[in-house]
């Protein structure tokens, strides 16, 4: 991935944070039918590794796990906060012109060798912890044992456990660090006037890691 100096980073929490918050990452791998690539959503052990290791599983028919079998390598993109950034926000517009459009965005990538777990207690773990992270906040949250114990063992039965150690992690946070002060404060401010989500998550991203002085 290419990385400017001051879009990238390092630090480990802050890369395992956007796993977390954004945990269906696109796993990439290569096999005998070439580049393969599916959405699937990871659980991350934070404590196994020395990066941590990943755990997802994947749909039997999906021939893609059988491209792991051998232990290949896998690529893991995780895809966090994103936002279109008008040049109109800059204050640099006003004073030359010279500004075009650009998009601000989080993304971890990671990589690490991916073992296939076929097993029902690893599937079992899996899916439990999944449920847990994503049901644990809920006010009534729903658990693998509210279903019927023969109709989750034939789901099992129909995926198979995937575990990636990870070997290597990348981030890039680009959030309007490289514009001038001024600029930032504009990004900011226009972020904040919107009103959708995405627009205020990243509007905190350019006051954390972009603004050096708050208003």
């Amino acid at each position: 991935m290419y990385q400017p100096s001051h879009f990238k980073v390092e630090d480990r929490e802050a890369l395992h944070g956007v796993m977390r918050a954004h945990p269906l990452g696109l796993l990439v791998t290569s096999g005998a039918g070439g580049l393969m690539a599916n959405p699937i959503p990871f659980t991350l052990v934070a404590d196994a590794g020395p990066h941590g290791t990943l755990r997802a599983h994947l749909a039997r028919p999906n021939p893609q796990w059988r491209a792991l079998a051998d232990g290949a390598e896998a690529l893991v993109i995780f895809q966090g906060v994103d936002h279109y950034v008008t040049p109109s926000w800059y204050a640099s517009k006003q004073e030359h012109g010279k500004v075009v459009p650009t998009w601000n965005y989080v993304t971890v990538q990671v990589r690490g060798a991916v073992r296939v777990r076929d097993d029902v207690s690893f599937v079992r773990d899996q899916i439990e912890d999944l449920t847990l992270q994503h049901e644990g906040a809920r006010q009534t949250p729903w658990a693998v044992t509210d279903a019927p114990d023969a109709f989750v063992a034939a789901q099992m039965r129909g995926i198979v456990g995937i575990e990636l150690t990870i070997s290597e992690m990348a981030g890039k946070f680009k959030v309007s660090q490289n514009r001038p002060e001024a600029d930032k404060q504009g990004v900011f401010d226009g972020l904040k006037a919107e009103a959708s989500a995405d627009a205020q998550a990243m509007a905190r991203l350019v006051e954390e890691r972009g603004l050096r002085e708050r208003p």
